[in-house]
């Protein structure tokens, strides 16, 4: 219904769509508020905000009645045809509305014979092309409304007929008594779209005594699948932008930012200077040394606890090991890991400016990062490479991060560039956050791949965005990253939330044909840190001091 607003409006433009009741408690347990902020959000996105008024609380049978009174069509845009009874639409045709419906089991018979119109199912068009035709049709409208109104009378009570004499008496010397609530119910336009809470609940079932669990069978931690650095350095990332952030729950993260910060210290190999990435559930290290993307992700939590951690021991703790495990990175050819190095360099160096060496190695991978997109791009292909696989959007971050940490505006530029390219072709005909599929990837000159979708590219594009934002002031940038950030709760190509409210958890993936249930520790870091960095957003805009965060 919300996706057949805008040629309605484009129509009638007075036309305002009311969106009554509460959610179900049931569903409010399980799923949390996630759907009516999916809804809410699409309203902005398709720009009708100013004319969906949510009231969202439970309303009384009289109310219900006096808002079906003042209703020229009624919706029931139901999704399942196994729709046994709508009281709400039993109430529409005993009202004598004009109803437009899915054609579930009940509508099916309550609405057959022209009592009212059936549309397919999920057809927008089909529901706008039929409000548009009975709003600008009295003579059909009326008819209709007649039909079912004739219809509703069948529906009553015979009790109930004997009694309309006297309600009709009582209606004439109560009415002009009866004190009349105002509608005062809000549309997205006057409040910004709410978020979910800070959840922390999966993140602790994740973690045990020696750090962060890999993978969930569900919700279930997999202990099989053992450990990874580049897991518990993701969380000892949001661990310290918590704290950073003086939000709710910073008390609650110390234990955890501790544990993390110990595992990320054992894992490093002093004598190879790099840090172990693979660890069995039985707490033996799988190799010696890890990948160059997983030392570049350790570095990046690294500088972050050094930046933002308020805790001494931490703090000169994670200084000791980004020191130590720096050098590394000079040698290392993989440009996932010059950002992901560059982000933990200019978190490092929110405490520490003038620290030269760093500096130092900052404009070495920043350079190659630069001499690695002039040499693959080109107008059609703005890109640092001739493929995209994953963590895309880290790249131009880190360049944008980095140019105005050095004041090169020709890194900004290009990280501007590529970022506006990338969240171009990461962007569905429907206007939904699309990011490169992990089966397959997209190599230039062939059909990207459209599945599967990953949490941890639409966290790495929200970091993106915002951080253009912060170099250009320009709110087209905050936009981007709020589409990137409702993949998570539904607005996606398959129109279904990641994110499980009611375990805190995030889905590890969206199919073709389905969200993969399994809520592993990348994805739920990913949605967490998504999060946060939009709570920020909001801290902002309420007169707080935004917390930057990568």
């Amino acid at each position: 219904m919300i996706d057949a607003l805008p040629a309605i409006l484009a129509r009638f433009p007075k036309t305002v769509y009311i969106v009554l009741g509460a959610t179900h408690p049931h569903v409010k347990e399980h799923h949390g508020e996630t759907y009516r902020l999916m809804l809410e959000n699409r309203a902005k996105r398709l720009g009708v905000e100013s004319h969906v008024r949510f009231h969202n609380r439970f309303v009384s049978r009289l109310e219900l009645r006096e808002f079906l009174s003042a209703a020229d069509i009624y919706v029931t845009p139901y999704l399942k045809p196994e729709q046994i009874t709508s009281g709400t639409l039993a109430y529409a045709i005993g009202s004598g509305k004009a109803v437009i419906s899915t054609p579930y089991w009940y509508a099916e018979e309550l609405l057959a014979e022209g009592r009212g119109i059936l549309v397919p199912w999920r057809n927008s068009d089909s529901i706008s092309k039929n409000v548009i035709e009975l709003l600008g049709n009295d003579t059909a409208r009326r008819a209709m409304q007649k039909r079912a109104a004739s219809y509703g009378v069948q529906m009553a009570w015979p009790s109930v007929a004997r009694r309309y004499s006297q309600s009709f008496e009582q209606a004439v010397v109560g009415h002009s008594e009866r004190h009349r609530n105002a509608f005062n119910g809000e549309t997205p336009a006057s409040r910004p779209v709410e978020l979910p809470e800070l959840k922390l609940s999966h993140l602790r079932l994740m973690s045990d005594s020696t750090g962060l669990i890999q993978h969930a069978d569900y919700n279930v931690p997999c202990f099989n699948e053992g450990y990874s650095i580049d897991d518990n350095a993701r969380a000892l990332l949001l661990t310290a932008l918590i704290e950073d952030s003086r939000s709710e729950g910073a008390d609650e993260v110390r234990s955890l930012a501790s544990r993390y910060l110990a595992f990320v210290s054992h894992a490093f190999n002093a004598e190879l200077g790099r840090f172990r990435n693979k660890m069995s559930y039985s707490r033996n290290w799988l190799e010696d040394c890890g990948s160059e993307d997983s030392h570049g992700r350790s570095l990046w939590a690294l500088g972050a606890v050094v930046g933002r951690s308020f805790d001494p021991g931490r703090q000169s703790l994670g200084g000791h090991l980004f020191h130590a495990a720096i050098p590394a990175v000079t040698s290392f050819t993989s440009p996932r890991a010059w950002a992901f190095s560059l982000l933990g360099i200019d978190e490092y160096l929110r405490a520490f400016r003038g620290d030269s060496s760093v500096q130092q190695v900052q404009g070495i991978l920043s350079k190659q990062l630069l001499a690695m997109y002039k040499q693959a791009s080109d107008p059609s292909w703005n890109w640092f490479e001739s493929y995209l696989t994953y963590s895309n959007a880290r790249l131009p971050q880190a360049l944008i991060s980095a140019g105005r940490s050095m004041k090169d505006s020709e890194m900004v530029a290009v990280g501007l560039k590529s970022l506006s390219w990338l969240v171009q072709e990461q962007t569905s005909s429907e206007g939904y956050f699309a990011p490169i599929g992990s089966n397959g990837f997209w190599q230039r000159g062939e059909a990207k791949a459209q599945f599967d979708q990953q949490p941890v590219e639409a966290s790495g594009m929200i970091s993106a965005c915002l951080e253009a934002r912060r170099a250009t002031g320009d709110e087209q940038w905050l936009k981007e990253a709020r589409r990137a950030f409702y993949w998570f709760l539904g607005e996606n190509q398959l129109q279904q939330a990641l994110y499980d409210d009611a375990t805190g958890g995030c889905c590890d993936g969206l199919h073709e044909d389905r969200v993969n249930q399994n809520q592993g520790a990348e994805s739920t870091l990913s949605f967490l840190l998504a999060l946060l960095e939009m709570r920020a957003i909001d801290r902002a805009n309420l007169g707080q001091p935004e917390i930057e965060t990568q």
